[in-house]
């Protein structure tokens, strides 16, 4: 049994005046490649029509190729996911570790808050990372 979803609370003329100044409207539809108005057309029918979902479609590779996009094979994939976890991506000194409660003045010779000193970066067997990335499932995008 599927619940009704409540419909827009102002009129659509008003809602379009509203998200036609909201700076984040532009960005968003700078961001997707839209015109700022046919953006606001699509973000005003899914408001008119809350039970209809968003289409998503999942493009096969040759179609991402001729459109100059070239898609990382699934090992690609694998490889980037292990760099991830072996620290290899250079993202440097992540903000969320970053906190308030330490400053390099007050904290000397206290303990860590993050929980992380001292602590070796854990050893990487590259035999057995080879033989889990063959075990990743290598799937086709399917047509919807």
């Amino acid at each position: 049994m599927s619940q009704k979803k409540p419909g827009p609370q102002l009129p659509i003329e008003n809602m379009r005046a509203k998200l036609l100044a909201d700076p984040d409207t532009r960005r968003i539809a700078r961001d997707v490649g839209m015109e700022l108005e046919d953006y606001v057309e699509m973000v005003l029918h899914y408001l008119r029509n809350p039970e209809q979902e968003p289409q998503l479609y999942v493009a096969p590779d040759e179609e991402l190729r001729a459109a100059g996009y070239n898609a990382p094979s699934s090992e690609q994939v694998g490889q980037f996911l292990l760099a991830g976890v072996r620290g290899d991506l250079g993202l440097g000194n992540v903000e969320a570790y970053k906190s308030q409660f330490e400053s390099p003045s007050d904290t000397q010779d206290k303990p860590s808050l993050r929980g992380d000193e001292d602590q070796e970066q854990v050893p990487v067997d590259e035999e057995t990372s080879q033989e889990l990335l063959k075990q990743v499932p290598k799937a086709r995008p399917r047509r919807m």
